[in-house]
């Protein structure tokens, strides 16, 4: 029998524990995946302290896989062993529903999470759903590739549906794991592109990354020195501080759009007279299906966008997610296998 690790959460809000056991078998219509690395994201928060409903311990989670097809079940007809793919937070849907035959996958009545509903990539090996794959162009390395399959996907899906077009003024708020990201995917996209973070020690990087111009929340007010540029098409909010977003409504422009990615609890702000007078919108995105995933690394593949890493070995999982949650990592933190 041949043995594997990975590292558990046996319980709601437990420790990270790593564990020995059997590789497993792909059952019909799902791959065997060798994981070469796996990025953590904020949200693997959910599954450690059991802030998700119907999670069942013990749980590997993970979201962020790269690696390569090890083994194929049967059924499997348009992947093979030792393909390159990766695997984002779509996980799988039921294909029956009326949700599914509107391509609304995330409304599913049973849509999966990787590693949420099904083990994930805190392990050398993972089985996967085929409608969960993407294919991983070959000038990406499995490291670069894995925080693309969640902070880059959601991102790079949330602005190339935003409605800008090249040219518009976008800001992104945050210079974290995604705002990092979404600053090179709105340089790419044509957009004038403005960061906004805090500390002035913080332009050097913005304006590395592509941003035409730095907004450093501690010495200005960003929505107004927005709205003195004519108030942004976009501002797309990855900080997660329900009022750090709200304080950027006024920077929008007429018919501007505030998309917020950053995930927390607290509450944003807003009147309805912000809203009204200039037709602004608020709207939520989460990541995207295999398909966006494949969109989204095959852009960075053709513009050169690459995420900025800190790497740990799986055996270091717990201090890898702890260096996350330290907001102290630049900018995304991967397990790598290898």
């Amino acid at each position: 029998m041949t043995v594997m690790t990975s590292v558990q959460i046996t319980s709601p809000g437990g420790p990270f524990k790593i564990a020995h056991g059997p590789v497993p078998e792909p059952k019909p219509n799902t791959v065997r995946v060798k994981v070469q690395a796996c990025g953590i994201c904020h949200s693997d928060m959910f599954v450690k302290e059991g802030h998700w409903p119907g999670l069942q311990y013990p749980r590997v989670t993970g979201h962020e896989v790269a690696g390569v097809i090890d083994a194929v079940g049967a059924g499997v007809i348009a992947w093979e062993k030792g393909q390159r793919v990766g695997v984002g937070w779509h996980g799988g849907h039921c294909g029956h529903c009326a949700h599914c035959h509107r391509g609304d996958f995330f409304g599913c009545q049973r849509f999966l999470v990787t590693g949420f509903h099904e083990d994930g990539g805190y392990a050398e090996y993972l089985i996967a759903r085929t409608e969960a794959l993407a294919a991983i162009p070959d000038v990406l390395t499995a490291t670069d590739a894995a925080p693309i399959l969640c902070a880059g996907i959601t991102t790079f899906n949330s602005l190339r549906h935003s409605g800008a077009k090249a040219g518009d003024l976008v800001a992104i708020q945050g210079l974290g794991g995604l705002g990092h990201l979404g600053v090179q995917f709105a340089n790419k996209m044509g957009f004038h592109t403005v960061a906004i973070g805090r500390g002035q020690e913080r332009s050097a990087l913005a304006l590395k990354l592509g941003a035409e111009r730095y907004l450093d929340a501690e010495t200005t007010d960003p929505a107004k020195e927005l709205a003195s540029l004519g108030g942004a098409a976009v501002i797309l909010a990855t900080a997660p501080s329900g009022k750090a977003m709200s304080d950027m409504i006024d920077g929008l422009g007429v018919g501007g759009k505030l998309i917020v990615l950053g995930a927390s609890t607290d509450p944003m702000t807003v009147t309805p007279l912000q809203l009204i007078g200039a037709r602004r919108t608020i709207q939520g995105w989460p990541s995207g299906t295999a398909r966006d995933s494949e969109d989204a690394l095959n852009f960075c593949a053709l513009t050169g966008i690459r995420p900025m890493v800190e790497t740990f070995p799986l055996e270091q999982a717990a201090a890898a997610y702890d260096r996350m949650l330290s907001g102290k990592a630049r900018c995304r933190v991967v397990l790598t296998m290898e």
